[in-house]
């Protein structure tokens, strides 16, 4: 595999080092990720990432495929004149259109930084409470605690004395 000439000379001694580093039995596609990635300059990753990406790859395109295949069907089923079902052949235009579809519901666009330094600044104008000088474990108020005790017992049983372990026998209702 030949380099071409055109890239800086930086990329590609970064690129030769990486490619030496990687065992041979690397699947070429995962090497050319590799190689992508150190040419960004990300040198720490995990092993798996790459595997991640192929994966991710892979199932992107062809969930694409699958849907130009749905839209080139429905556009010949809207023209009669077109070829048959069994000559599947899907041109440019059903491809785009269906990136365009998956890029509407599956990517979300990160929201602009204008709108993020508002949202910022407006949670950031009300100050925090102040830290109580109190020591020990801070709790939230009492009503969303849940440290007050849920059992009642029983007045025979407080009665007793603590050195017996002997419990009284349940009073039995008399039939009658």
């Amino acid at each position: 595999m030949t380099e071409p000439q055109s890239q800086p000379q930086a990329t590609q001694d970064v690129r030769a080092e990486t490619a030496q580093d990687l065992p041979s039995a690397t699947p070429r596609d995962a090497r050319l990720l590799h190689l992508m990635m150190a040419s960004l300059g990300i040198n720490n990753y995990q092993d798996r990432v790459p595997l991640q990406l192929m994966d991710f790859a892979h199932r992107y395109t062809t969930g694409i495929l699958e849907d130009s295949i749905l839209y080139a069907d429905h556009a010949r089923s809207s023209n009669p004149s077109a070829s048959t079902a069994a000559n599947t052949q899907i041109s440019v235009e059903d491809v785009r259109l269906s990136v365009a579809a998956r890029v509407n519901y599956q990517f979300k666009p990160a929201p602009p930084k204008e709108l993020l330094l508002e949202l910022a600044q407006e949670r950031n104008r009300k100050p925090l409470p102040p830290v109580p000088q109190t020591y020990g474990i801070r709790l939230p108020p009492e009503k969303y605690c849940l440290t007050a005790k849920d059992w009642d017992i029983d007045e025979e049983l407080a009665e007793l004395p603590d050195d017996s372990e002997v419990l009284p026998e349940p009073k039995r209702q008399k039939s009658g």
